[in-house]
């Protein structure tokens, strides 16, 4: 079975600022060809065992699969929270030129 060869990679954020510049960051890098910021939203969860409710931003990263490892590095050690909600998952069935785009925008290693 192959293995798919590109990801969206999902990620939350405090505020704006920090998406951008982390975005910005990866981009510049080539971990990822495109950073979609998504607006300001209400996360619910438990934290220190109480529940917290907080306002943050998705950021939505398309990716090569071989880029992963170190862009989810690169955001966590960017992210000020302790534990960063940085996860992925598969990409396919797309338009064949977009993942085209993404091999030219992403390092190749």
């Amino acid at each position: 079975m192959t293995q798919p060869k590109y990801k969206m990679v999902y990620v939350t954020f405090p505020d704006r600022e920090e998406a951008l510049r982390v975005a910005r960051t990866v981009i510049d890098e080539r971990l990822a060809a495109c950073a979609n910021l998504r607006g300001e939203g209400t996360s619910v969860y438990v934290w220190n065992g109480e529940v917290q409710e907080s306002q943050e931003w998705v950021v939505l990263f398309k990716t090569r699969a071989g880029c992963l490892d170190a862009l989810k590095t690169r955001v966590i050690a960017l992210h000020s929270y302790d534990t960063p909600c940085v996860v992925a998952w598969d990409l396919s069935d797309g338009h064949a030129a977009f993942f085209e785009w993404i091999d030219d925008m992403t390092a190749q290693s």
